[in-house]
């Protein structure tokens, strides 16, 4: 039987999440190109594209295929993080992989959903995994890290282009999985830090 994650404090951050990418969804159009990762427009001084443009998708199917891996991600590693750590990580990971999507991937004129951030998430909560002794937790990092590889140079499903209109953004879920690597990296500091001082009063 499944032990999912269903307090309070787990399910918040996933929720507003879901609800933010579905009510921007059926925004109008004229909405959704204000807030939409345009890299032309973000040379014009609009940075906060680089954060609310991860919540656009191109169509129905995509964005149904990032609430699904929204729900996976949460029954697997829900209950390692509060509301607030969530949500504060999940805008950390859009703004850096939009960030490195303009300064690494110029030839990206626009980028929409949330796979990039959802790579993060899935690395950040397998290095929990690791931290706590789950095993699972190594397995985990393998694994995306041979998709990663196998998009870097074979390239995306053709069926998942077709599925969603659009071009799957394979330098999004590289630098989505390098944002979840430095989010644990400045989580697991800050908490030695906190430590550490703790330990000196």
């Amino acid at each position: 039987m499944l032990n999912l994650p269903t307090q309070k404090e787990y399910i918040v951050g996933p929720i507003i999440l879901a609800l933010t990418a579905s009510l921007l969804f059926i925004t109008p159009d004229s909405t959704q190109d204000l807030i939409i990762y345009h890299r032309t427009s973000i040379e014009g001084g609009e940075y906060w594209r680089l954060l609310t443009g991860n919540y656009l998708h191109t169509n129905f199917n995509h964005l149904l295929l990032n609430l699904g891996g929204l729900l996976l991600l949460w029954s697997l590693h829900g209950d390692h993080y509060s509301a607030k750590s969530y949500l504060a990580a999940f805008i950390f990971f859009c703004v850096v992989t939009s960030a490195l999507l303009y300064f690494l991937s110029p030839e990206m004129m626009s980028y929409v959903g949330l796979s990039g951030a959802l790579h993060s998430l899935f690395v950040w909560g397998a290095i929990k995994d690791v931290k706590l002794g789950y095993k699972t937790g190594w397995g985990l990092l393998i694994g995306v890290a041979i998709k990663i590889g196998y998009e870097q140079f074979v390239g995306p499903s053709a069926d998942l282009e077709k599925a969603i209109g659009a071009s799957v953004a394979v330098d999004a879920h590289l630098y989505g999985a390098f944002a979840g690597l430095l989010w644990a990296l400045l989580d697991s500091l800050f908490t030695r830090s906190t430590i550490s001082n703790e330990k000196d009063e």
